[in-house]
Protein backbone atom coordinates (compact mmCIF):
# COMPACT_ATOMS: atom_id res chain seq x y z
CA UNK A 1 0.00 0.00 0.00
CA UNK A 2 1.00 3.65 -0.22
CA UNK A 3 2.36 3.92 3.32
CA UNK A 4 4.45 0.77 2.88
CA UNK A 5 6.01 2.16 -0.30
CA UNK A 6 6.74 5.40 1.57
CA UNK A 7 8.57 3.61 4.35
CA UNK A 8 10.52 1.38 1.97
CA UNK A 9 11.65 4.41 0.00
CA UNK A 10 12.85 6.27 3.07
CA UNK A 11 14.58 3.08 4.26
CA UNK A 12 16.37 2.82 0.93
CA UNK A 13 17.82 6.30 1.27
CA UNK A 14 18.52 6.30 5.00
CA UNK A 15 20.01 2.88 5.69
CA UNK A 16 21.22 1.42 2.38
CA UNK A 17 24.40 3.22 1.36
CA UNK A 18 23.82 6.09 3.81
CA UNK A 19 21.32 7.65 1.44
CA UNK A 20 23.04 10.83 0.36
CA UNK A 21 26.68 10.05 0.22
CA UNK A 22 27.13 9.93 3.99
CA UNK A 23 29.58 7.02 3.53
CA UNK A 24 31.73 8.97 1.13
CA UNK A 25 29.74 8.32 -2.05
CA UNK A 26 27.91 11.11 -3.81
CA UNK A 27 24.51 10.02 -5.10
CA UNK A 28 23.48 13.49 -6.21
CA UNK A 29 23.39 12.45 -9.85
CA UNK A 30 22.18 8.86 -9.68
CA UNK A 31 20.62 7.65 -12.90
CA UNK A 32 17.33 6.99 -11.14
CA UNK A 33 16.84 10.61 -9.96
CA UNK A 34 13.56 12.16 -11.05
CA UNK A 35 12.57 15.71 -11.77
CA UNK A 36 8.95 16.52 -11.00
CA UNK A 37 6.55 15.07 -8.47
CA UNK A 38 5.62 11.42 -8.42
CA UNK A 39 2.09 11.15 -7.04
CA UNK A 40 1.71 7.44 -7.75
CA UNK A 41 2.40 6.50 -4.14
CA UNK A 42 2.78 8.00 -0.68
CA UNK A 43 6.56 7.78 -0.75
CA UNK A 44 9.29 10.22 -1.57
CA UNK A 45 9.54 11.05 -5.23
CA UNK A 46 12.89 10.33 -6.78
CA UNK A 47 16.43 10.22 -5.45
CA UNK A 48 16.46 13.98 -5.10
CA UNK A 49 13.48 13.80 -2.68
CA UNK A 50 10.32 15.81 -3.04
CA UNK A 51 10.27 15.48 -6.80
CA UNK A 52 13.43 17.48 -7.51
CA UNK A 53 16.85 16.40 -8.66
CA UNK A 54 19.42 17.01 -5.95
CA UNK A 55 21.60 19.10 -8.24
CA UNK A 56 18.77 21.59 -8.79
CA UNK A 57 18.15 21.97 -5.08
CA UNK A 58 21.85 22.34 -4.37
CA UNK A 59 21.96 25.18 -6.87
CA UNK A 60 19.29 26.96 -4.87
CA UNK A 61 20.98 26.48 -1.51
CA UNK A 62 24.70 26.82 -2.16
CA UNK A 63 26.35 30.18 -2.61
CA UNK A 64 27.65 30.66 -6.12
CA UNK A 65 27.84 33.26 -8.88
CA UNK A 66 24.33 32.49 -10.13
CA UNK A 67 22.57 31.70 -6.86
CA UNK A 68 21.50 33.49 -3.68
CA UNK A 69 22.41 32.34 -0.16
CA UNK A 70 20.28 34.29 2.33
CA UNK A 71 22.32 33.01 5.27
CA UNK A 72 25.19 35.25 4.09
CA UNK A 73 23.04 38.27 3.27
CA UNK A 74 23.76 41.74 4.65
CA UNK A 75 21.74 43.03 7.62
CA UNK A 76 20.16 45.66 5.33
CA UNK A 77 19.10 43.08 2.71
CA UNK A 78 16.06 44.23 0.71
CA UNK A 79 15.30 40.66 -0.35
CA UNK A 80 16.35 38.83 -3.53
CA UNK A 81 12.88 39.26 -5.07
CA UNK A 82 13.00 43.07 -4.79
CA UNK A 83 13.50 45.21 -7.88
CA UNK A 84 16.31 46.90 -5.93
CA UNK A 85 18.06 43.59 -5.19
CA UNK A 86 21.78 43.95 -5.87
CA UNK A 87 21.38 47.69 -6.52
CA UNK A 88 20.36 49.20 -3.17
CA UNK A 89 22.99 50.76 -0.90
CA UNK A 90 22.41 47.98 1.62
CA UNK A 91 23.66 45.47 -0.97
CA UNK A 92 27.20 46.87 -1.04
CA UNK A 93 29.72 44.20 -0.07
CA UNK A 94 27.15 41.40 0.10
CA UNK A 95 28.39 38.11 -1.43
CA UNK A 96 24.98 37.78 -3.12
CA UNK A 97 25.12 41.20 -4.80
CA UNK A 98 26.15 39.99 -8.26
CA UNK A 99 23.59 37.17 -8.32
CA UNK A 100 20.79 39.44 -7.05
CA UNK A 101 21.62 42.15 -9.58
CA UNK A 102 21.42 39.52 -12.32
CA UNK A 103 17.90 38.61 -11.16
CA UNK A 104 18.70 35.18 -9.70
CA UNK A 105 16.39 35.73 -6.75
CA UNK A 106 13.50 36.87 -8.94
CA UNK A 107 13.13 33.53 -10.68
CA UNK A 108 9.97 32.31 -8.98
CA UNK A 109 9.69 28.66 -8.10
CA UNK A 110 6.43 27.40 -9.66
CA UNK A 111 5.83 25.27 -6.55
CA UNK A 112 5.33 28.41 -4.44
CA UNK A 113 1.89 28.93 -5.94
CA UNK A 114 1.03 25.27 -5.32
CA UNK A 115 2.08 25.70 -1.67
CA UNK A 116 -0.05 28.83 -1.40
CA UNK A 117 -3.03 26.91 -2.74
CA UNK A 118 -2.42 24.03 -0.32
CA UNK A 119 -2.34 26.37 2.68
CA UNK A 120 -4.97 28.88 1.57
CA UNK A 121 -7.45 27.65 4.18
CA UNK A 122 -4.96 27.76 7.07
CA UNK A 123 -5.71 30.89 9.12
CA UNK A 124 -2.51 31.00 11.19
CA UNK A 125 0.89 29.45 10.55
CA UNK A 126 3.30 29.34 13.51
CA UNK A 127 6.94 28.35 12.99
CA UNK A 128 8.43 27.12 16.27
CA UNK A 129 12.14 27.99 16.36
CA UNK A 130 14.99 27.58 18.82
CA UNK A 131 18.55 28.82 18.68
CA UNK A 132 19.93 25.55 20.03
CA UNK A 133 18.82 22.00 20.72
CA UNK A 134 17.61 20.74 24.06
CA UNK A 135 15.52 23.76 25.07
CA UNK A 136 12.18 21.95 24.69
CA UNK A 137 11.11 23.21 21.27
CA UNK A 138 9.43 19.97 20.19
CA UNK A 139 7.88 19.56 23.63
CA UNK A 140 6.33 23.02 23.34
CA UNK A 141 5.22 22.36 19.75
CA UNK A 142 3.46 19.14 20.76
CA UNK A 143 1.85 20.43 23.94
CA UNK A 144 0.76 23.74 22.40
CA UNK A 145 -0.86 21.78 19.55
CA UNK A 146 -2.73 19.69 22.14
CA UNK A 147 -3.72 22.83 24.07
CA UNK A 148 -4.96 24.69 20.99
CA UNK A 149 -7.01 21.65 19.95
CA UNK A 150 -8.51 21.59 23.46
CA UNK A 151 -9.78 25.12 22.76
CA UNK A 152 -11.92 23.67 19.98
CA UNK A 153 -9.58 24.89 17.24
CA UNK A 154 -8.66 22.93 14.12
CA UNK A 155 -4.93 22.28 14.43
CA UNK A 156 -2.20 20.78 12.26
CA UNK A 157 1.32 19.93 13.43
CA UNK A 158 4.05 19.60 10.79
CA UNK A 159 7.35 18.10 11.94
CA UNK A 160 10.21 19.22 9.68
CA UNK A 161 12.97 18.16 12.06
CA UNK A 162 13.93 15.55 9.47
CA UNK A 163 16.85 14.00 11.35
CA UNK A 164 15.19 14.04 14.78
CA UNK A 165 11.45 13.40 14.32
CA UNK A 166 10.16 13.13 17.90
CA UNK A 167 6.64 14.47 17.28
CA UNK A 168 4.98 11.08 16.53
CA UNK A 169 6.11 9.80 19.96
CA UNK A 170 4.98 12.96 21.76
CA UNK A 171 1.53 12.83 20.14
CA UNK A 172 1.00 9.14 20.90
CA UNK A 173 1.20 8.22 17.22
CA UNK A 174 4.15 5.80 17.13
CA UNK A 175 3.61 3.06 14.57
CA UNK A 176 1.20 5.10 12.45
CA UNK A 177 1.87 5.44 8.72
CA UNK A 178 1.15 7.96 5.98
CA UNK A 179 -1.85 7.37 3.72
CA UNK A 180 -2.34 8.60 0.19
CA UNK A 181 -5.62 10.05 -0.98
CA UNK A 182 -6.69 11.38 -4.34
CA UNK A 183 -5.68 14.89 -3.27
CA UNK A 184 -2.32 14.10 -1.64
CA UNK A 185 -0.92 12.79 1.61
CA UNK A 186 -3.39 12.66 4.49
CA UNK A 187 -2.21 13.79 7.95
CA UNK A 188 -2.32 11.25 10.77
CA UNK A 189 -5.03 12.33 13.22
CA UNK A 190 -4.90 12.16 17.01
CA UNK A 191 -7.88 10.16 18.29
CA UNK A 192 -7.30 10.26 22.06
CA UNK A 193 -10.34 10.74 24.27
CA UNK A 194 -10.70 13.49 26.84
CA UNK A 195 -8.68 16.14 25.00
CA UNK A 196 -11.53 18.65 25.29
CA UNK A 197 -13.40 19.55 28.46
CA UNK A 198 -16.60 19.15 26.46
CA UNK A 199 -16.57 15.44 25.62
CA UNK A 200 -19.11 15.98 22.85
CA UNK A 201 -16.78 18.35 21.00
CA UNK A 202 -14.81 16.70 18.21
CA UNK A 203 -11.06 17.32 18.33
CA UNK A 204 -9.22 17.95 15.07
CA UNK A 205 -5.46 17.56 15.41
CA UNK A 206 -3.61 16.29 12.33
CA UNK A 207 0.11 15.47 12.25
CA UNK A 208 2.70 14.92 9.51
CA UNK A 209 6.27 13.75 10.08
CA UNK A 210 8.97 11.71 8.38
CA UNK A 211 8.71 9.55 11.50
CA UNK A 212 5.59 7.97 9.97
CA UNK A 213 7.66 6.83 6.96
CA UNK A 214 10.64 5.21 8.67
CA UNK A 215 10.91 1.40 8.69
CA UNK A 216 11.47 1.43 12.47
CA UNK A 217 11.92 3.91 15.32
CA UNK A 218 15.71 3.50 15.35
CA UNK A 219 16.28 4.15 11.63
CA UNK A 220 18.62 7.10 11.07
CA UNK A 221 17.93 9.72 8.40
CA UNK A 222 21.39 10.48 7.01
CA UNK A 223 20.66 13.16 4.43
CA UNK A 224 22.40 16.30 3.31
CA UNK A 225 20.55 19.61 3.13
CA UNK A 226 19.21 19.31 -0.43
CA UNK A 227 17.37 16.06 0.29
CA UNK A 228 15.95 17.41 3.53
CA UNK A 229 14.80 20.56 1.75
CA UNK A 230 13.18 18.45 -0.95
CA UNK A 231 11.13 16.51 1.61
CA UNK A 232 10.12 19.73 3.38
CA UNK A 233 8.85 21.07 0.07
CA UNK A 234 6.99 17.82 -0.58
CA UNK A 235 5.31 18.09 2.82
CA UNK A 236 4.15 21.59 1.85
CA UNK A 237 2.99 20.68 -1.66
CA UNK A 238 1.52 17.23 -1.07
CA UNK A 239 -0.11 17.18 2.39
CA UNK A 240 -3.85 17.88 2.30
CA UNK A 241 -4.50 19.79 5.54
CA UNK A 242 -7.87 21.22 4.60
CA UNK A 243 -9.24 24.10 6.68
CA UNK A 244 -7.20 24.79 9.83
CA UNK A 245 -7.18 27.48 12.48
CA UNK A 246 -3.51 26.84 13.30
CA UNK A 247 -0.65 25.02 11.59
CA UNK A 248 2.24 24.55 14.01
CA UNK A 249 5.58 23.84 12.29
CA UNK A 250 8.21 22.19 14.49
CA UNK A 251 11.60 23.07 12.99
CA UNK A 252 15.14 21.81 13.66
CA UNK A 253 17.27 23.85 16.08
CA UNK A 254 19.43 26.69 14.79
CA UNK A 255 19.25 28.73 11.60
CA UNK A 256 20.17 26.08 9.07
CA UNK A 257 19.49 25.60 5.39
CA UNK A 258 16.12 24.02 6.22
CA UNK A 259 14.92 27.22 7.90
CA UNK A 260 15.96 29.39 4.99
CA UNK A 261 14.29 27.05 2.51
CA UNK A 262 11.12 26.83 4.63
CA UNK A 263 10.69 30.61 4.69
CA UNK A 264 11.36 30.77 0.94
CA UNK A 265 8.85 28.00 0.23
CA UNK A 266 6.23 29.80 2.33
CA UNK A 267 6.91 33.17 0.67
CA UNK A 268 3.47 33.32 -0.98
CA UNK A 269 1.61 31.40 1.72
CA UNK A 270 2.42 33.46 4.83
CA UNK A 271 -0.20 35.96 5.99
CA UNK A 272 0.53 39.10 8.06
CA UNK A 273 -0.79 37.23 11.13
CA UNK A 274 1.70 34.35 10.69
CA UNK A 275 5.09 34.25 12.33
CA UNK A 276 7.64 32.61 14.60
CA UNK A 277 7.45 31.42 18.18
CA UNK A 278 10.97 31.27 19.63
CA UNK A 279 11.71 28.91 22.53
CA UNK A 280 14.64 29.57 24.86
CA UNK A 281 15.95 28.70 28.30
CA UNK A 282 17.00 31.50 30.70
CA UNK A 283 20.80 31.27 30.59
CA UNK A 284 23.12 33.28 28.36
CA UNK A 285 24.43 30.23 26.46
CA UNK A 286 20.88 29.80 25.12
CA UNK A 287 20.03 33.49 24.75
CA UNK A 288 23.07 34.16 22.58
CA UNK A 289 21.70 31.65 20.06
CA UNK A 290 18.20 33.13 20.30
CA UNK A 291 19.65 36.49 19.28
CA UNK A 292 20.90 34.79 16.12
CA UNK A 293 17.37 33.45 15.62
CA UNK A 294 15.98 36.97 15.93
CA UNK A 295 18.57 38.14 13.41
CA UNK A 296 17.38 35.37 11.08
CA UNK A 297 13.78 36.57 11.44
CA UNK A 298 14.88 40.12 10.65
CA UNK A 299 16.78 39.06 7.53
CA UNK A 300 13.92 36.93 6.24
CA UNK A 301 11.25 39.47 7.30
CA UNK A 302 9.51 36.85 9.42
CA UNK A 303 7.25 38.26 12.10
CA UNK A 304 8.04 37.21 15.69
CA UNK A 305 4.86 36.25 17.52
CA UNK A 306 6.78 35.97 20.76
CA UNK A 307 9.56 34.48 22.85
CA UNK A 308 8.82 31.73 25.36
CA UNK A 309 11.15 30.96 28.26
CA UNK A 310 11.11 27.22 28.93
CA UNK A 311 12.57 25.43 31.97
CA UNK A 312 12.37 28.72 33.85
CA UNK A 313 12.55 26.80 37.14
CA UNK A 314 12.04 23.30 38.44
CA UNK A 315 8.58 22.88 39.97
CA UNK A 316 7.12 19.80 41.68
CA UNK A 317 4.99 18.95 44.75
CA UNK A 318 7.12 18.80 47.88
CA UNK A 319 5.96 15.25 48.56
CA UNK A 320 7.60 14.10 45.31
CA UNK A 321 11.09 15.18 46.41
CA UNK A 322 13.79 12.88 47.78
CA UNK A 323 15.73 14.03 50.83
CA UNK A 324 19.32 13.24 51.85
CA UNK A 325 21.26 14.19 54.95
CA UNK A 326 24.71 15.79 55.11
CA UNK A 327 26.51 12.50 54.43
CA UNK A 328 24.28 11.57 51.48
CA UNK A 329 22.07 8.99 53.17
CA UNK A 330 18.45 8.82 51.99
CA UNK A 331 16.12 10.18 54.70
CA UNK A 332 13.07 10.67 52.48
CA UNK A 333 10.75 8.32 54.36
CA UNK A 334 11.50 9.79 57.79
CA UNK A 335 11.30 13.38 56.54
CA UNK A 336 7.94 12.91 54.82
CA UNK A 337 6.56 11.10 57.87
CA UNK A 338 7.54 14.00 60.15
CA UNK A 339 5.93 16.48 57.76
CA UNK A 340 2.72 14.45 57.62
CA UNK A 341 2.55 14.42 61.40
CA UNK A 342 3.44 18.05 62.06
CA UNK A 343 2.28 20.06 59.03
CA UNK A 344 0.64 17.88 56.34
CA UNK A 345 -0.54 20.91 54.36
CA UNK A 346 3.09 21.66 53.46
CA UNK A 347 3.30 18.47 51.39
CA UNK A 348 0.71 19.87 48.98
CA UNK A 349 2.81 22.93 48.20
CA UNK A 350 4.70 23.22 44.93
CA UNK A 351 8.42 23.60 45.56
CA UNK A 352 10.57 25.38 43.01
CA UNK A 353 14.24 25.98 42.30
CA UNK A 354 16.19 27.64 39.52
CA UNK A 355 17.70 25.20 37.03
CA UNK A 356 19.60 27.74 34.90
CA UNK A 357 20.93 31.17 35.88
CA UNK A 358 18.67 33.92 34.50
CA UNK A 359 21.37 35.94 32.76
CA UNK A 360 20.72 39.67 32.42
CA UNK A 361 16.99 39.26 33.02
CA UNK A 362 16.60 36.13 30.90
CA UNK A 363 14.38 35.82 27.85
CA UNK A 364 11.97 38.52 29.03
CA UNK A 365 14.65 41.22 29.12
CA UNK A 366 16.02 40.08 25.76
CA UNK A 367 12.55 40.19 24.15
CA UNK A 368 12.03 43.69 25.51
CA UNK A 369 15.38 44.83 24.12
CA UNK A 370 14.46 43.53 20.66
CA UNK A 371 10.91 44.88 20.78
CA UNK A 372 9.16 41.52 20.43
CA UNK A 373 6.44 40.04 22.69
CA UNK A 374 7.35 37.90 25.68
CA UNK A 375 4.77 35.13 25.99
CA UNK A 376 5.75 33.93 29.45
CA UNK A 377 7.64 31.25 31.36
CA UNK A 378 7.08 27.51 31.50
CA UNK A 379 8.69 25.62 34.39
CA UNK A 380 10.52 22.32 34.17
CA UNK A 381 7.57 20.34 35.48
CA UNK A 382 7.81 16.52 35.65
CA UNK A 383 4.13 16.26 34.71
CA UNK A 384 4.89 17.90 31.33
CA UNK A 385 7.75 15.51 30.62
CA UNK A 386 5.64 12.53 31.70
CA UNK A 387 2.88 13.62 29.32
CA UNK A 388 5.36 13.81 26.42
CA UNK A 389 6.79 10.39 27.26
CA UNK A 390 3.29 8.92 27.29
CA UNK A 391 2.27 10.73 24.08
CA UNK A 392 -0.49 12.47 26.03
CA UNK A 393 -1.85 15.99 26.42
CA UNK A 394 -0.50 17.76 29.50
CA UNK A 395 -3.49 20.12 29.35
CA UNK A 396 -5.94 17.21 29.45
CA UNK A 397 -4.14 15.26 32.18
CA UNK A 398 -3.94 18.29 34.49
CA UNK A 399 -7.61 19.10 33.90
CA UNK A 400 -8.65 15.52 34.68
CA UNK A 401 -6.55 15.69 37.86
CA UNK A 402 -8.34 18.88 38.90
CA UNK A 403 -5.21 21.01 38.51
CA UNK A 404 -4.41 24.17 36.57
CA UNK A 405 -2.43 23.85 33.35
CA UNK A 406 0.79 25.87 33.45
CA UNK A 407 0.55 26.20 29.67
CA UNK A 408 -2.83 27.93 29.63
CA UNK A 409 -1.43 31.49 30.04
CA UNK A 410 1.03 30.81 27.21
CA UNK A 411 -1.79 29.60 24.95
CA UNK A 412 -3.82 32.73 25.64
CA UNK A 413 -0.80 34.95 24.96
CA UNK A 414 -0.13 33.12 21.68
CA UNK A 415 -3.75 33.46 20.58
CA UNK A 416 -3.64 37.18 21.38
CA UNK A 417 -0.32 37.67 19.58
CA UNK A 418 -1.54 35.87 16.45
CA UNK A 419 -4.73 37.95 16.38
CA UNK A 420 -2.96 41.27 17.06
CA UNK A 421 -2.00 43.85 14.48
CA UNK A 422 1.26 42.63 12.89
CA UNK A 423 3.89 44.94 14.37
CA UNK A 424 6.43 42.64 16.01
CA UNK A 425 9.09 42.68 13.32
CA UNK A 426 12.65 42.68 14.68
CA UNK A 427 14.15 46.12 14.23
Amino acid sequence: NSSRVAMEHVHEHTVDGCGDGGCGHDHAHDDHSHAGHDHSHGGLAGDGVGGQSTSKTEAATESGPDSVNMEKANEECVGPASEQAGKASGCDGCPNQKACAAGAGREEDPDLELIRQRLRDVRHKVLVLSGKGGVGKSTMSAQLAFALAAEGLRVGLLDIDICGPSIPHMLGLKGETVHQSGSGWSPVYVTQEGLCEDESEEVELGVMSIGFMLPDDDAAVIWRGPRKNGLIKQFLTDVEWGALDYLIVDTPPGTSDEHISLVQYLAKALNPQDGALIVSTPQEVSLMDVRKELSFCKKTKLRVLGVLENMAEYVAPLESFRFRNAVGADVTSDTLQKLRESCPEVLQLLAGADVFPRSNGGAEAMASAYGVPFLGRVPLDPSITRACEAGASYTATTRLAGKRSLLQPIVQQLLAAAAAEPSSMVE
